[in-house]
């Protein structure tokens, strides 16, 4: 059990010390990424404002029987649509105290593809 809490701890550690150091505005928001076990969402985030400008989660994907990588992809992709629309083209990543690997560095380099600046 203690093991457990120092992981959390240290999570949030990592994430407040990432968040100390990025902020967003309105023309380069800041793109949050949350991946639990089963969903990915994404927002973009104006912190000045302290508004939500744009949310994308796999609670509203298509229904099929996908892995969470190939989700993680599709979030990406949705995300530089819905900021294009925007006309957002760039944002700061944050990763939420995740390392960049695996899913999040796949639905960064998808949302890279489609067009949005990271």
């Amino acid at each position: 059990m203690q093991e457990l809490i120092k992981k959390s701890q240290n999570l949030i550690r990592r994430k407040n010390r990432i968040r100390s150091k990025i902020r967003g505005n309105a023309n380069c928001p800041r793109l949050s990424v949350y991946i639990s076990n089963r969903q990915i969402s994404a927002q973009l985030i104006d912190d000045d404002q302290m508004n939500t400008l744009a949310q994308v989660s796999t609670l509203k994907a298509p229904k099929s029987d996908q892995t969470l990588t190939d989700k993680a992809a599709w979030v990406g992709q949705e995300i530089a649509q819905k900021a294009q629309s925007l006309k957002i083209k760039k944002a700061v990543f944050d990763r939420n105290g995740k390392r960049y690997h695996g899913r999040i560095q796949i639905l960064a380099e998808s949302a890279r593809k489609a067009g949005l600046e990271i």
